[in-house]
C-alpha cells in the first residue's frame, strides 16, 4: 500500500485534498510542514482546524514547543515511526505539506551526520560576536563549494555546515540523494497559474490577519519562541511589527511578498522531482483525479513521469 503525499506550493489546497483522500482511502494525515510541528503556531501555518479535519486523525502536528528547535533528522525518525504504525493498522498514510526536505526525509534514503550541542552553541556565539559574514567566511575557507550554496545571512545553515565539517572532518555536501523511494509512495503535486496563486496567497494572508495572527505571535513572543520558529513566513513580519520596526500595513504587505517568494521556492523544489504527478488545484474533479493516480500506483500501472529539470509556476 503506497503512501500518498500531497505536495506543492502554499495556498493550493493541499490540506483539504489530504483530508478528502484520507476519508476516501481509510487513511490518516501525516504533517510534512516544518513549522506546523510547533505547538501554538496555528494561524500563520494555516493548520487545518479540528472541526475541518472531519474526524481524520492528524499526526506530527503540535509536537514541538515553540521555544525549541525542530530538526529534519528528528522529524524523519518520528515520521517513520508513524508510517510503521499506520501500516501495521492497515491505515493509509496521507502525507501533506510543502516542506520539500521533510517530504524527502520521510520517503527517501537520507543520512544525517551527528550533532554536538556544545559545538553548535559555540558557533552560534561566534556568529553573534563576529557577525554572520565572518562565520560564512570560515565555512568558505574549509568547504567553498558548500558555502557557495548557502546565503551568508542564513546563520542556521552556516552553523550546521561548520558543525558537520568539524565532526566528520569532511566538507558537508549540498547534494541530496537521487530521487529514489525508500518508502513506496505516490506524490501528487497541486499547482495553480501564477495569477491565481498570487490571489490565493493574498486572500490567505487577509484571512490570517482577520483570524488573529498578530495576537498569536504576541502570545508566542511572550511565552518564548526559538530563532528557527521566528523565521517562519508571517511570524517574522509580525515580530518586526511588534518590535516597532515597521507598521502594520508594511508587515502585512511583506507577508504577502514573502509568501509568494516561498511558493515559487516550493514549486522549484518539487518541480525538480520527476516523481511528482501534477494536477490543477482548481480542477472541479480534483479528488477523482487524485484517486485515479493512487489506484494506478497501487496497481503498479503508474510510471514515474519525466519532468523538466525545473518546473516553474505556470502562467
Amino acid at each position: 500500500m503506497n503512501v500518498v503525499a500531497v505536495v506543492g506550493p502554499t495556498a493550493t489546497g493541499k490540506s483539504g485534498l489530504g483530508v478528502a483522500l484520507a476519508l476516501a482511502l481509510e487513511g490518516e494525515v501525516v504533517n510534512a510542514d516544518a513549522f506546523a510541528l510547533y505547538r501554538g503556531m496555528d494561524i500563520g501555518t494555516a493548520k487545518t482546524p479540528v472541526a475541518q479535519r472531519r474526524g481524520v486523525p492528524h499526526h506530527l502536528l503540535d509536537v514541538v514547543e515553540p521555544d525549541a528547535v525542530a530538526s529534519v533528522a528528528r522529524y524523519r525518525a518520528a515520521g517513520r515511526a508513524v508510517l510503521a504504525d499506520l501500516a501495521a493498522r492497515g491505515r493509509r498514510a496521507v502525507v501533506v505539506g510543502g516542506s520539500g526536505l521533510y517530504v524527502r526525509a520521510l520517503l527517501d534514503p537520507m543520512h544525517f551526520p551527528g550533532t554536538d550541542p556544545d559545538l553548535r552553541r559555540t558557533l552560534e556565539r561566534r556568529a553573534v560576536q563576529a557577525g554572520p559574514a565572518a562565520l560564512h567566511a570560515a565555512l568558505t575557507a574549509v568547504a567553498p563549494d558548500t558555502a557557495a550554496t548557502i546565503d551568508p545571512r542564513n546563520v542556521r545553515r552556516v552553523v550546521r555546515a561548520l558543525e558537520v565539517y568539524v565532526l566528520t572532518g569532511r566538507a558537508p555536501t549540498a547534494d541530496l540523494p537521487r530521487y529514489t523511494y525508500e518508502v513506496p509512495a505516490v506524490q501528487i503535486g497541486l499547482e495553480l497559474d501564477r495569477a491565481a496563486l498570487d490571489a490565493a496567497i493574498t486572500a490567505r494572508v487577509d484571512a490570517m490577519w482577520a483570524a488573529g495572527l498578530v495576537e498569536e505571535v504576541r502570545a508566542l513572543r511572550t511565552a518564548g519562541i526559538s530563532p528557527t520558529a521566528c523565521r517562519a513566513v508571517g511570524y517574522a513580519q509580525v515580530l518586526a511589527l511588534l518590535d516597532g520596526r515597521c507598521d502594520e500595513a508594511t508587515a502585512r504587505a511583506q507577508t504577502v511578498t514573502a509568501t509568494r517568494r516561498l511558493a515559487r521556492k516550493q514549486m522549484g523544489w518539487f518541480g525538480r522531482d520527476p516523481r511528482v504527478h501534477w494536477l490543477p488545484a482548481d480542477a472541479p474533479d480534483l479528488l477523482d483525479q487524485a484517486l485515479t493516480l493512487v489506484a494506478q500506483a497501487d496497481a503498479g500501472q503508474l510510471a514515474d513521469p519525466v519532468a523538466p529539470t525545473r518546473r516553474t509556476l505556470p502562467g
